[in-house]
């Protein structure tokens, strides 16, 4: 068995292919993923990256893992329909701040960073500079603002505790909001800025929480919970808004095609569950198989030593 592992670790996936697939009059392309632990073809639209994946073992012949997208084009449609209407970060578009909708407002001849103004009672979001890099001052302005209110939370809840975090990190993560590893180094979604503040101060606390519980025991639900009174009622916000923050400054060509246009919800802390996405059998020879086996053994092994 040893020597089965050290003989498949050095394979490479092959490049992933890509089915362009023809529905209603638009074409949406697919990615595929070939997967060795893979035991049946699965389909998936993330609402995060905007797009959608078919998962396939690695022997699925590329004809039947097409038959079988082509089969569900009305699932993918349905799905595409309710992904959030893109929000790209142009004059006048209307951006969410700690929850507040702040107003973009291009003042090309204006200089220096981005800044909040209030006109007639609205925040307006003041950006100067050529409009080529309207989007990028706009994002930069953002991440500025999560590193302030997240360094901030993630030391007042260190404080509480008497523990120290090795480092904060912010990153556009699609999957999870936030991480601690096991060395404590906390990673967040730098999106967490729109989102109103109790949000943001409870991702803050759950993962200072990990630096005492490294799993979700409840005592680290009952810790999580004195850190941030607000837990549950920020769950339940991440459920069903979560999935609009990645909206945000995506470019308006990323949206679902003319004939999909429409509006989604996802994303907690944890991955969509398994039942959103269609699947199907496909078999494995059993040398491929029991491949397969021991490869998803040493994942979940993996997945064990990770921490949330």
């Amino acid at each position: 068995m040893i020597r089965l592992f050290r003989q498949s670790a050095p394979e490479r996936a092959p490049a992933p292919d890509v089915i362009d697939l023809a529905h209603e009059g638009g074409v949406t392309r697919v990615a595929v993923l070939r997967s060795a632990s893979a035991r049946r073809i699965t389909l998936r639209v993330r609402a995060a990256t905007r797009d959608v994946v078919v998962t396939a073992p690695r022997r699925a012949a590329l004809a039947k893992v097409r038959d079988f997208v082509e089969s569900h084009a009305d699932w993918i449609g349905a799905r595409l329909a309710r992904l959030p209407q893109a929000a790209p970060f142009v004059h006048g578009a209307r951006v969410p701040l700690r929850g507040v909708e702040h107003v973009v407002d291009h003042a090309p001849d204006r200089r220096g960073v981005a800044h909040v103004v209030e006109r007639d009672g609205v925040p307006h979001l003041l950006v100067g500079g050529g409009a080529a890099h309207l989007s990028r001052r706009v994002e930069d302005f953002l991440k500025r603002e999560a590193r302030r209110d997240l360094d901030a939370a993630v030391a007042r809840h260190c404080a509480t505790l008497g523990v120290r975090a090795h480092s904060v990190t912010l990153r556009d993560t699609t999957s999870r909001w936030g991480s601690c590893t096991a060395q404590g180094a906390l990673n967040f979604s730098w999106r967490l800025i729109f989102a109103p503040p109790f949000v943001l101060d409870y991702l803050a606390a759950h993962e200072v929480a990990h630096l005492v519980h490294h799993d979700h025991s409840d005592r680290f639900w009952t810790l999580t919970r004195r850190l941030a009174p607000l837990t549950d009622r920020a769950e339940a916000w991440l459920r069903t808004q979560g999935a609009s923050l990645h909206r945000y400054g995506a470019a308006a060509d990323d949206a679902a095609p003319a004939a999909l246009e429409a509006v989604d919800a996802r994303e907690d802390v944890e991955p969509p569950p398994a039942q959103d996405a269609a699947s199907e059998s496909a078999p494995l020879d059993p040398v491929e198989a029991l491949l397969a086996r021991a490869r998803a053994m040493v994942e979940a092994l993996d997945a064990r030593a990770r921490v949330a």
